[in-house]
């Protein structure tokens, strides 16, 4: 097991490996891990849920085993799991490593986890069920545009970020703004997300657009052929009905479509391929706008040594940086500038 030097540890240093879904992250976290003899740290809102395996493409049991991973299974498909939730468990998962001298390694594709993960959560005030109660009252009986043209009112640069059918975000946006008076642009903006714990590494991978919507359609084919309808089946079965945010999900939500008899099986898979592709290229917005991220390109015929070798390497640079005792900033700089 590689161990840190005391004046690394000082740094508190955290790596995260980032980027949109299906482009690869997962096979090279396994071996970064394994070299530095570390933990994955899963950032996935979908892998938190239970029995959602092949859907979300979860790490098999095996594999687990050989790498352990963490943050994964830590709800039920009915419970309520959101990003405050995720970071309370993710530092004591970062805290573990850190005492035993280890590297932690966070690898995922939600936005919003890593954010608040690395650079602190913006303060807003906890659900309230009788407001929650009221908005969805109001969406089931005007629509969401109802709920969304009553955002845009009261807090526009928030909604125009948001897609009109995004009930869950807009309601939140409402729920902030019926709390505090205050809009959730206004509370972003003065906390900027600069209440950083550690000193972090944020590598990301990013490839040809072709390239990415063919590895999306690959993985896809392969779970539909692995039992992703099954899987599905059995959580309705189970009683996790359509209406679960969790059953929204990508994949989910079309195969459960399918199964209610909405549309036939090619409509479904074509359905499936389209929105995980527009899924990806959200993710890819959102990581475009954040700051501080060094960016490595893969390109075919990389091979899956050759990317590791790469992200370790901009690892061993960072973590040397650190134990010369640069700044984090600065240490993250040296390493923004050699990579391509």
């Amino acid at each position: 097991m590689a161990v840190l030097s005391t004046s690394i540890c000082a740094h508190r240093p955290v790596v995260v490996l980032l980027g949109p879904t299906a482009v690869g992250k997962s096979r090279v976290a396994v071996q970064v891990a394994r070299h530095f003899g570390t933990d994955v740290l899963t950032a996935d809102s979908r892998q938190v849920y239970r029995g959602m395996d092949v859907g979300t493409d979860k790490p098999t049991m095996a594999e687990r085993q050989d790498v352990p991973h963490r943050l994964i299974d830590l709800a039920d498909p009915d419970q309520s799991f959101n990003t405050g939730w995720y970071r309370q468990a993710a530092l004591a998962e970062i805290e573990r490593l850190q005492a035993a001298r280890q590297l932690p390694l966070v690898v995922g594709g939600t936005g919003l986890y890593i954010r608040t993960l690395v650079r602190g959560l913006c303060p807003a005030p906890p659900a309230d069920l009788q407001v929650r109660t009221e908005l969805l009252t109001i969406s089931k009986r005007g629509g969401r545009h109802q709920l969304y043209s009553a955002l845009f009112r009261v807090d526009p640069e928030t909604a125009a970020k948001l897609h009109p059918n995004d009930e869950s975000k807009v309601i939140r946006a409402l729920e902030v703004h019926r709390l505090t008076g205050q809009p959730m642009s206004a509370m972003h903006r003065e906390h900027a997300f600069q209440d950083s714990l550690f000193a972090s590494l944020l590598i990301g991978l990013q490839r040809p657009k072709e390239q990415l919507y063919r590895r999306i359609e690959e993985r896809i084919d392969w779970q539909l052929a692995h039992g992703m309808v099954e899987e599905t089946r059995t959580l309705l079965d189970r009683g996790y009905g359509r209406q679960l945010g969790a059953m929204k999900g990508l994949g989910y939500r079309q195969v459960s479509a399918y199964l209610a008899g909405d549309y036939d099986y090619d409509e479904m898979v074509r359905r499936f391929k389209r929105d995980t592709r527009h899924f990806a290229k959200r993710q890819m917005t959102w990581f475009r706008k954040e700051p501080g991220i060094v960016w490595l390109s893969v390109e075919e015929p990389e091979s899956l040594e050759h990317t590791v070798s790469r992200v370790i390497g901009l690892i061993d640079r960072f973590l040397s940086a650190l134990d010369e005792n640069k700044r984090p900033h600065v240490a993250q700089q040296i390493v923004g500038e050699g990579s391509v």
